[in-house]
């Protein structure tokens, strides 16, 4: 496991020009295809949860997008940790259904 900010050297957006990310409107749509594949969306989408993070594509999700999970869920205290479970319990369930 991954310490909280070290998924950024697995980002596929590492190599990429910030600006790329940090985009308005329409754009948002085009910047969030870098994360799709991305191994780290999980990671950077919490962080970007946790911290209130109100500018930018984080984890293949725009501003509007992640406003509207935190005014759905204002229970959650800790995002890292219940992505991270959802996370480990499609993959068992996928290798249940492989199985």
């Amino acid at each position: 496991m991954l310490e909280q900010g070290d998924w950024r050297v697995n980002a596929a957006c590492r190599d990429k020009n910030p600006d790329q990310l940090f985009v308005r409107g329409a754009e948002q749509r085009k910047a969030r295809t870098i994360c799709f594949g991305c191994p780290v969306r999980t990671e950077c989408l919490a962080e970007a949860l946790d911290k209130r993070i109100e500018f930018g594509v984080w984890g293949g999700m725009t501003e509007r997008e992640r406003r509207a999970l935190l005014r759905r869920r204002p229970d959650v205290r800790n995002w890292r940790e219940l992505l991270e479970a959802a996370r480990e319990d499609y993959s068992q369930a996928d290798a249940y259904q492989l199985g």
